[in-house]
């Protein structure tokens, strides 16, 4: 084997391989869920470096229960979904009337993200019926906090607030 071909040949498998886990990893998304989670568990996705393209059509969901079987289910996302300012209102309002969420945005939170949680019926003519009856708020504060707050609208009631804080020290 000549010396150019010795040095082009692992180049070359080493870009394909970089190729195809770009590739790969922009076209799935992962979500996990435990057994302890509640119902409407807001999937955790991992998007690839090109996941922020939004090119995904495929979401992959694996479910974690006790006995350490793992149950993987594929299924067609639907792109991306256009949330109407009225339903936005109405989520914000109800979140602003819990008072720890009204406590959280005095503190500095700002509402980054209002992401709705769709649950689709089909009837027994086969009729789909699409209809969000729940939604997760996303809330940041600086580089610091970031909360989920789940809001029933349904109920008009915040159902659940996961806040989670980061603290980092620099030492010289």
């Amino acid at each position: 084997m000549s010396k150019p071909l010795k040095i082009a040949l692992p180049a070359f498998i080493l870009l394909l391989a970089i190729g195809l886990y770009i590739g790969l990893t922009s076209f799935t998304k992962v979500s996990a869920q435990t057994q302890d989670s509640p119902e409407n568990f807001t999937r955790i996705i991992f998007h690839g470096p090109l996941g922020r393209f939004k090119w995904c059509p495929l979401e992959i969901e694996v479910n974690f229960s006790r006995t350490k079987e793992y149950r993987v289910r594929l299924k067609q996302t639907w792109g991306l979904l256009e949330i109407s300012e009225e339903f936005k209102n109405i989520v914000v309002n109800i979140a602003k009337s819990d008072p720890d969420v009204k406590n959280m945005l005095s503190e500095g939170y700002n509402i980054t993200r209002i992401q709705p949680i769709i649950r689709r019926i089909v009837e027994a003519d086969g009729t789909v019926i699409t209809k969000a009856k729940s939604a997760v708020l996303t809330l940041r504060k600086d580089a610091s906090g970031m909360a989920f707050v789940w809001v029933d609208v349904e109920n008009s009631k915040v159902t659940r607030i996961e806040i989670i804080t980061r603290t980092v020290i620099v030492k010289p």
